[in-house]
């Protein structure tokens, strides 16, 4: 697995280095070594996966108070998603800035948000299904979301989200 880091610390796009012979290929998604060697904490408490039926759906963006706060290693398994992170952690010297990405199967990339930062993504294509890892369970109670309209953030989508959730549109701006 390589690992590069993103002007945002923390946050790693990670390219696989699959391994390919007649019958098809084989890669590591995770490896916890390969994760402590590059020096990020990576516990896994939880795995999910998000099925979204249709093209153009948002979700987020997301994240968890202390103390469930968590980071996540994600990856698009079919489909593909506009994926973008935004740092809030205040003592950062990236704090309010973002990047994205574009993760599918074909370009086989995942991405590490660590804690501190909410992520959020727009599905590009119907049938899109993401896999991530979170270092900490899933807690509503400590679920908190930033409005992906934020004009203090100034995201921005390659088409306008056509599906999303109550939740996630009525987040409030930072």
């Amino acid at each position: 697995m390589i690992f590069k880091e993103q002007n945002i610390k923390g946050v790693y796009i990670i390219t696989p280095e699959p391994f390919s012979d007649e019958r098809g290929s084989f890669m590591r998604n995770f490896c916890q070594k390969e994760f402590d060697d590059q020096g990020i904490d990576k516990e896994v408490k939880q795995a999910n996966l998000s099925y979204n039926k249709s093209a153009y759906t948002l979700r987020g963006f997301h994240y968890q108070l202390e103390p469930f706060q968590e980071s996540k290693t994600m990856t698009c398994v079919d489909g593909e998603i506009y994926d973008v992170v935004v740092d809030l952690r205040k003592e950062s010297k990236t704090y309010k800035k973002w990047i994205s990405t574009t993760l599918n199967p074909q370009n086989r990339l995942s991405i590490h948000i660590p804690k501190g930062c909410a992520n959020a993504f727009l599905t590009m294509k119907n049938n899109t299904l993401v896999h991530y890892y979170s270092s900490q369970i899933y807690s509503p109670n400590h679920e908190r979301g930033v409005n992906y309209k934020d004009p203090e953030f100034n995201f921005e989508w390659p088409i306008q989200p056509q599906i999303i959730s109550e939740k996630d549109n009525n987040h409030p701006f930072i």
